[in-house]
């Protein structure tokens, strides 16, 4: 049976809510996250993007690229409750929803509660009640598989929709820039044009021993994207991504107080997969990737599951304090627990959830 996946994607989602909730905002160029003097940005609202700013820059670049810019503090309180308003709205329709972050989510409505048989229906009646109860738009992808509805749902934002069919995901593949791939990060895409690889045709051209020399294990992943392989299933208990568990930022962070700031919102990640899965960890670790490439990583472990989120949050920013060196810029942060358990039972001393980059 030919599977359907919906991704829905909420547009410029901690922005937008400020701007509901803030009338004076609507309209204008505002930044969620940082402040204006130091800081990364978390969300840009379209306003503002319009002028080059975004996610994960630093609040510096963003001034100097829109000097009307306004900086909001976030309330990823406010952020929670809305996207469980959301995630209520996908509950409707099936149990197979993987959230990957506070603002966007897989859904396999295959088989689905209310017996639809076409996503595209599901995904317009999602879109509004999405619309109706929270007043904020959300853009949909709709496909066979999660890499190409993944795709779609960026195609045609903010409040968009677009179907990739089995019949047009050969010719939409061949012609899709590579710095589009998700799954292909800003590194690895100027890696490939510097190979001469710019489009999804290029990169079918090349042979599987020669993707698997060149990019290791990736090199499988690559092969298979690019032929619309993607087998992998929409799985509830996943860890998401959310502002993700691993974040590469577009311009390096150059003092302690922006990774605290950037910090955050992987914490929030981390924490809120712990409260819905009921699964904690006794070993935090913090991650630190250097502008050379050189990485520190920085571990804790207590002798009970961290349940305590104050006790979470200090050891996280323990950690990367202790892990940061002050003559590096920092390009790229993560945060994982490992040695988790269950209801009191242990899932395995060596089990972590890996990192993984928001691309």
């Amino acid at each position: 049976m030919q599977r359907k996946i919906i991704h829905i994607d909420m547009d410029a989602f901690f922005a937008s809510v400020e701007q509901r909730d803030f009338p004076e905002l609507r309209g204008k160029c505002i930044a969620v996250g940082g402040n204006e003097e130091r800081g990364v940005i978390a969300t840009a609202s379209y306003e503002a993007r319009k002028y080059g700013v975004g996610s994960a820059m630093s609040s510096v670049v963003a001034k100097r690229k829109c000097p009307q810019l306004i900086f909001v503090k976030p309330r990823f309180h406010v952020y929670k409750e809305v996207s469980d308003q959301i995630r209520a709205i996908f509950l409707e329709y099936t149990n197979l929803v993987e959230p990957l972050s506070l603002d966007e989510a897989f859904l396999d409505v295959t088989q689905n509660h209310k017996n639809i048989e076409i996503a595209t229906d599901i995904a317009k009646e999602i879109k509004q009640k999405i619309k109706d109860r929270t007043n904020l738009t959300a853009s949909a992808g709709i496909s066979f598989n999660k890499f190409l509805a993944k795709i779609a749902s960026d195609y045609n934002k903010p409040d968009g929709l677009y179907v990739i069919t089995p019949k047009m995901a050969e010719s939409f593949i061949h012609t899709l820039p590579i710095k589009k791939f998700h799954g292909i990060g800003k590194v690895t895409a100027e890696r490939m044009q510097m190979m001469g690889i710019h489009t999804g045709l290029d990169l079918k051209n090349l042979t599987l021993e020669k993707l698997l020399r060149e990019f290791g294990k990736s090199g499988q992943y690559y092969y298979n994207i690019v032929r619309g392989i993607d087998f992998r299933e929409v799985n509830p208990a996943r860890l998401r991504k959310s502002s993700g568990s691993e974040t590469t930022f577009s311009h390096d962070l150059e003092t302690l107080e922006e990774m605290q700031i950037a910090l955050f919102p992987l914490m929030e990640d981390v924490w809120n997969w712990s409260l819905k899965t009921t699964i904690y960890g006794r070993t935090l670790t913090v991650k630190i990737k250097y502008n050379d490439f050189t990485v520190s990583t920085k571990s804790k472990s207590a002798s009970f599951p961290i349940k305590n989120r104050v006790l979470f949050d200090q050891i996280c920013n323990d950690l990367l304090a202790e892990g940061y060196s002050s003559q590096k810029p920092v390009r790229l942060l993560g945060v994982s627990i490992s040695n988790l358990e269950n209801n009191q039972k242990r899932i395995g001393t060596q089990l972590e959830i890996p990192f993984k980059e928001m691309l």
